[in-house]
């Protein structure tokens, strides 16, 4: 019979039997995580924080008003600092020691803004505490992310609370700092675990540094420290590093030193 058919029609036919024999495979796009309802999830591509992109702008509830961000950095620099909740003892000693540093870093035309993941009424309590432990007057705003969304913003959150949301609940917030400018650019970050308190003595270093490298043109070395030599950048030649600076000390041809003073 299979003679009498046209081979045409033959082969549609065994086309079609192949087909048929094949296993049925349905792909199917892979689960997006699950969040609970109560915790804010970024409805746009993440940003991508890079040293010299402008800080994300946020509008937030603060313990001093409502702010907007990029409103309340101005023309001054900004240190923005996460902490993982209230009524923690890491967080209290961080913010007692970065309270008591208020006079320094004004005098570097520097202004502070904290984050802790609980609302206002929370933050009020605790800066009670945090005043009674430290011997401190804390003046600084503290954002009230209870949502969580300038943590998810800036990527302030822990890859293990995000994979264990729905055994832990809500994310925490990790240590992160990030130091921005008056342009509103991100100069610095640095991420801490949550375990890990910080070292305020290096967040006001880093600043003394990048503001002494924008004003002086110089960048500086390990543990430097203001009033120390400084390092003459290699895309300034020695004689010009001369004219501009005076005295120069080469190690290498590389490795060039002078001082800009404090």
């Amino acid at each position: 019979m299979a003679s009498l058919l046209p081979r045409s029609v033959l082969r549609s036919f065994n086309s079609s039997l192949r087909a048929a024999a094949r296993p049925s495979i349905h792909l199917q796009r892979p689960a997006a995580p699950l969040f609970r309802r109560f915790l804010a999830t970024p409805t746009t591509e993440q940003p991508r924080l890079r040293l010299g992109s402008v800080a994300p702008n946020f509008k937030a509830k603060t313990t001093q008003g409502d702010i907007d961000f990029h409103d309340f950095i101005g023309d001054k620099w900004t240190i923005l600092f996460s902490h993982p909740a209230d009524f923690t003892p890491v967080c209290t000693t961080e913010l007692g020691a970065f309270a008591k540093m208020k006079d320094e870093f004004e005098k570097r035309g520097v202004k502070m803004i904290g984050l802790s993941a609980n609302d206002l009424g929370s933050h009020d309590k605790w800066i009670q505490d945090i005043n009674e432990v430290a011997n401190t007057n804390l003046q600084f705003p503290i954002i009230a992310d209870a949502d969580r969304h300038v943590a998810f913003l800036y990527d302030m959150v822990d890859q293990q609370d995000l994979d264990n949301i729905d055994e832990k609940g809500i994310a925490f917030t990790i240590r992160s700092v990030f130091v921005i400018d008056s342009n509103k650019k991100i100069r610095l970050t640095m991420m801490y675990p949550a375990s890990t308190g910080r070292n305020t003595a290096e967040v006001l270093r880093v600043i003394d540094s990048l503001q002494t490298g924008d004003k002086k043109g110089v960048t500086t070395p390990i543990n430097w420290m203001p009033g120390e030599d400084v390092i003459v950048p290699p895309s300034v030649s020695t004689p010009d590093a001369k004219k501009k600076f005076g005295e120069v000390r080469e190690v290498k041809p590389y490795l060039r030193f002078t001082n800009v003073g404090k």
